[in-house]
């Protein structure tokens, strides 16, 4: 396949074929945006106007305090809080609770800054992957060397390939058949795992091998989840 400024990181993320490729995708995404985020776009008004409204949720507000400095953490913070205290709370709480103004605090507690440009790039990223499947037999065959889909990512992949902008009509059934095997090769194998770990507890399994169902728990997890421990 030819490398062009949309392909390379799409090439980048399958050539590793080490685990679901859609996490490692989520993944450099979500780490690129904490470091953005606690860096210079501290200091970018349009991106604080943002930030400040939407929030973050727990799972990037604990990377962004891991991964940033204190400072730029304690900065957002600030005029986060300050949205909040302007915005989202009465200002003199009296009679019935404010029904619009719960639903908007509801909306900023729902919502995540890093999460919705996540989302948002992911998408790009799978019509890249469309156009590719359906150019080039190399990054098909690439694809289909992936080790599993996992879970998550199955049902992202099966929605963007059907909503407006995926996949055309005449390709849907090839590549369901070929993300659907991705799948559901690697879920037998982790079931067949699985069964295999809670037998070796049984008195009967005494001196057998655990083959590779050692950490078939973590790994269904995983699978299930598009999360590691």
């Amino acid at each position: 396949m030819k490398e062009t400024i949309c392909t390379i990181p799409i090439n980048d993320i399958f050539m590793p074929k080490d685990g679901c490729p859609i996490c490692r995708m989520e993944s450099m995404l979500e780490q690129q945006y904490v470091k953005f985020i606690t860096g210079d776009a501290m200091m970018e008004p349009n991106i604080r106007i943002e930030t400040n409204k939407k929030g973050f949720c727990h799972r990037h507000f604990s990377q962004m305090f891991e991964k940033g400095q204190k400072l730029p953490n304690a900065l957002i913070l600030e005029s986060h809080l300050q949205e909040i205290i302007d915005n989202l709370m009465p200002k003199k709480a009296k009679g019935k609770p404010d029904k619009k103004m719960l639903d908007s605090l509801k909306s900023e507690l729902d919502s995540c800054y890093v999460c919705d440009r996540v989302k948002a790039d992911m998408h790009h990223f799978m019509a890249t992957v469309f156009v590719e499947w359906i150019k080039g037999e190399e990054f098909r065959k690439l694809y289909n060397e992936q080790p599993y889909i996992c879970l998550k990512h199955y049902d992202f992949i099966m929605e963007a390939a059907l909503s407006k902008g995926g996949l055309p009509s005449k390709y849907l059934s090839e590549f369901n058949a070929e993300t659907t095997a991705l799948t559901k090769n690697y879920l037998l194998s982790l079931k067949s795992d699985i069964t295999h770990f809670c037998s070796m507890f049984d008195y009967r399994s005494k001196g057998q091998e655990w083959g590779t169902s050692k950490d078939s728990i973590e790994r269904s997890i995983k699978f299930l989840t598009g999360e590691t421990f």
